[in-house]
């Protein structure tokens, strides 16, 4: 049978991720290509004890359906750490729970979004992301990246001539796939845009808790006092990915539509999982959890790092980021990078993801990919980045 597939979905690519890592089911491919948060960073006996004490003192409400803003004890608990970072106003704004920061970007899009506006992204961008924007038909424009964040300028003339402009998609701290962070002048500078043209932003956190160098800079949402700014954030970064338990704090009438739109997606997220994020901020090292993650992510990251200045191509450029997963390799101009990333992973067994996988048209060139240093084990690193050195000599020296 040939299979008519909806006006909103027919025109979406799998991901390029999820194709080169097919090839890390090889267990002698070395994968650079997740973006997975360290397995040495999840708290598994902390979070074992826990489900076997939700399981022993409150069963029903764990496995009962529930309200679709979510379990009512981490909402206030959320709402608290986000007060205290800045990010929470009691009388504008309101938090509801989503499954996983992907689930609340997705339905921020829905319920601002129709099929002729547009939405604003950094070029390269989140491809999670970027596909859910697709999904609703939209225009979804990119505006180029400088070594601090977005290119002002550029997006002030995207304001002014695209039309029915509705969000500004944002990733300011440690931003997937370039690991840049957004400098907080730029910030003020991007919600006086908003503000002026109309337009919210949805800022997406979900490294800002993995800063490992240089000083914390505020979020845009603290700077929020018209009701602009959709913040969403999620414990699988910092806790632990597969609970899939995410938040939207936006103010009140956004959050009121999500709720609706959400309870025709899944109803609620999961309970136990949200239980489990209750308990673990509330019961347990919650803030010691926090302090130590970046450690682990510096030491990785340095490791890739010093590796990389050894072995790559020095016509090979990258970033050097102050925290999150992830670094932003470039090739020398001309270079065909599809051609490198492929070579690598079939002949080399290290796997990468071509830049293009981030960008916002098929048709936008790049000629960088990511790496991410959160996932191997140092073994892996070093073996792993001496084989690019290699390739990328033979390939460009």
């Amino acid at each position: 049978m040939d299979y008519i597939f909806s006006e909103k979905v027919s025109h979406l690519q799998a991901s390029a991720i999820r194709e080169i890592l097919k090839f890390t089911a090889d267990p002698e491919v070395i994968s650079f290509a997740a973006g997975n948060p360290a397995p040495d960073t999840f708290p598994v006996s902390d979070v074992t004890k826990i489900i076997d004490d939700i399981m022993k003192e409150n069963p029903i409400a764990a496995l009962q359906y529930s309200v679709t803003e979510g379990y009512t004890p981490l909402r206030e608990a959320l709402k608290k750490e986000l007060a205290e970072d800045g990010c929470f106003d009691p009388e504008l704004d309101d938090v509801i729970i989503t499954s996983g920061a992907q689930q609340a970007n997705e339905l921020s899009c829905k319920v601002m979004c129709n099929e002729d506006d547009t939405v604003i992204c950094e070029a390269p961008s989140f491809i999670g992301s970027l596909n859910a924007f697709k999904s609703y038909k939209g225009s979804v424009v990119g505006v180029p990246l400088e070594s601090d964040g977005i290119d002002l300028n550029a997006l002030e003339d995207t304001l002014k001539t695209r039309k029915n402009v509705k969000l500004i998609y944002l990733i300011p701290n440690f931003q997937n796939p370039t690991g840049l962070c957004m400098s907080f002048e730029k910030r003020k500078t991007v919600y006086e845009l908003a503000k002026k043209y109309g337009v919210l932003i949805l800022e997406d956190n979900p490294y800002g808790r993995l800063r490992f160098a240089g000083e914390p800079i505020p979020s845009i949402k603290t700077l929020d006092k018209d009701g602009i700014v959709i913040y969403s954030g999620t414990f699988s970064k910092v806790l632990a990915p597969g609970i899939r338990v995410g938040y939207v704090c936006a103010p009140k009438p956004v959050i009121q539509k999500i709720v609706v739109c959400k309870q025709v997606s899944d109803v609620h997220t999961n309970i136990l999982s949200q239980m489990v994020c209750h308990k673990y901020m509330t019961e347990y090292d919650w803030k010691g959890h926090l302090r130590d993650l970046p450690d682990i992510y510096r030491r990785k990251s340095g490791l890739m790092l010093s590796e990389m200045d050894k072995n790559l191509s020095k016509k090979i450029t990258y970033t050097r980021p102050e925290g999150g997963l992830f670094i932003w390799a470039t090739l020398p101009d001309g270079c065909d990078m599809m051609s490198f990333c492929k070579r690598a992973v079939a002949e080399y067994k290290v796997a990468v993801v071509p830049g293009s996988a981030f960008m916002i048209s098929e048709n936008d060139k790049t000629s960088s990919f990511r790496l991410n240093f959160s996932t191997p084990t140092d073994e892996q690193i070093v073996k792993g980045i001496e084989i690019l050195g290699r390739l990328s000599k033979e390939m460009f020296d």
